[in-house]
């Protein structure tokens, strides 16, 4: 199977939510994590990757400026198959989320 480029989106709720789900068989690299805070104040957004039925916190609680848009990685993010990338905000509809995602596979 080919390598594919894709895009999630989505704005992040107070809940944690599933951004984004390596598919069984696959590697994922995560080549960006746009986050675009379009209100009038800072909001703080919450990123964990899910493995199995762990938790590993990759940022607890990033603050983003009121009207920024900020890149949170300066490396990929490797997802193993099966492994899911999970995000949510201290409140909802604040922030935009895209992630970049190199699926191999």
């Amino acid at each position: 199977m080919p390598n594919v480029y894709v895009n999630a989106k989505q704005v992040p709720t107070t809940s944690e939510a599933v951004l984004y789900t390596c598919g069984p068989f696959k590697t994922a690299i995560v080549k960006s994590l746009l986050v675009c805070n379009s209100n009038n104040s800072s909001a703080r957004l919450l990123t964990v990757i899910l493995s199995g039925s762990s938790d590993f916190t990759i940022f607890d609680v990033k603050s983003i400026a009121s009207g920024s848009t900020v890149e949170l990685l300066t490396a990929p993010l490797v997802l193993q198959a099966d492994e899911a990338l999970k995000i949510s905000a201290d409140a909802a509809t604040d922030l935009a989320v895209v992630a970049s995602i190199l699926e191999i596979g």
